[in-house]
């Protein structure tokens, strides 16, 4: 099971562009209104080479501070964290969660859940392994190691996409948030329902707000942060979804140690005799419902579906992060009618999140 790297990549299906439609294009409804939705205007384009420098500049600077692998030093980290979803994910409670760390090894982590699911897994130097109660790892435990680990997604748009800011502030200290899309232009005064959207303190460079789609908010506090040098973790994250708080997840402590048992990095029989499943990138997808003209006297209703797919292809713990939109429960469906199997990459096991955008055309 790898360590996640985030990279966003983007599918659009099911019918074409808005954009091609030209002046016949329905308008798309605003995202929903939520405290944590800073991008809420003015939004500048990144539309000069130096803007766009800029701006993922910064994104840089605030991902390279997350980089624990880079000291010198071995390191513990301890971390807890609660989940309540209502039911909507998996393994709801209470979790705990160790990494160790060694320079020319790599890491040793554990987990496991009130609910009794565990596993225990090596991210060595060359090579993976992993042993649990369950094959797949739930999406709460990669939503924490994300949060934490790889908060800001390198995307594989950033030179041909857009790229927009919006300065602002968040509990009293300015941000620059940064959205960026796929799309080469974006109109829209306030954020778009496809840009993921980053929100940084432009002197500490720290990460205050991350969102990879409207809906679903995690939010940064450094009161007393663990810190190895130039690199460090927040002291709490929250997340958030249609407004209600699902996870929050605490770092207790982080700390260099004076020698790391080298027995941590040699695998079980268990975990040589089982492929380790593999943790990566995430998935956009947007998704048209309905068929037939279109007009300008129309509109389309963004939902945004957020779940994790198997490696078998199959989607699990999907949810609507807009649950009260009428046409929620008709996204989740067709999120879950979809066969992801082909989309998955041949050799190792993977599992990865998904985010669907499922826009339905209405005359409402």
């Amino acid at each position: 099971m790898t360590q996640m790297k985030l990279r966003i990549l983007w599918i659009a299906a099911g019918a074409l562009p808005f954009a091609l439609f030209g002046q016949s294009a329905p308008a798309v409804v605003p995202i929903p209104r939520d405290p944590l939705e800073l991008a809420t205007g003015p939004v500048q384009r990144g539309a000069t080479p130096a803007a766009r420098d800029a701006a993922l500049q910064l994104l840089a600077r605030a991902r390279n501070s997350y980089q624990l692998k880079k000291a010198r030093a071995p390191w513990e980290l301890k971390v807890r964290f609660t989940v309540d979803s209502l039911g909507q994910t998996d393994h709801d409670g209470a979790w705990e969660m160790d990494d160790v760390f060694a320079p020319g090894e790599g890491v040793h982590w554990t987990a496991k859940s009130s609910t009794g699911y565990s596993i225990a897994g090596i991210f060595g130097i060359n090579s993976v392994y992993a042993e649990a109660t369950a094959s797949v790892v739930p999406l709460r435990l990669q939503e924490a190691r994300a949060m934490l680990f790889n908060p800001i997604a390198s995307v594989s748009y950033a030179g041909s996409g857009s790229i927009r800011t919006v300065m602002t502030s968040y509990q009293g200290s300015p941000v620059t948030c940064i959205l960026m899309s796929r799309a080469r232009a974006v109109s829209a005064a306030a954020r778009a329902w496809d840009e993921t959207e980053d929100c940084i303190d432009p002197q500490s460079g720290r990460l205050r707000m991350h969102s990879d789609v409207p809906g679903r908010y995690a939010t940064y506090d450094y009161t007393n942060a663990p810190r190895l040098g130039e690199q460090g973790l927040p002291s709490t994250v929250t997340v958030t979804e249609a407004g209600r708080v699902v996870s929050t997840i605490s770092v207790e402590s982080l700390q260099t140690l004076a020698s790391v048992d080298p027995a941590l990095f040699v695998p079980t029989a268990r975990m040589k005799a089982e492929p380790a499943t593999a943790m990566v990138s995430a998935t956009k997808i947007s998704r048209m419902q309905g068929q037939g003209p279109v007009s300008p006297s129309m509109k389309v209703r963004p939902v945004c579906i957020f779940g994790l797919v198997t490696p078998s292809g199959q989607l699990v713990e999907a949810h609507s992060l807009e649950p009260n939109d009428p046409n929620s429960e008709a996204a989740l469906r067709d999120a879950k009618s979809m066969d992801f199997s082909p989309s998955l990459a041949a050799g190792a096991p993977q599992q990865h999140f998904v985010f669907l955008i499922e826009n339905f055309v209405t005359t409402e």
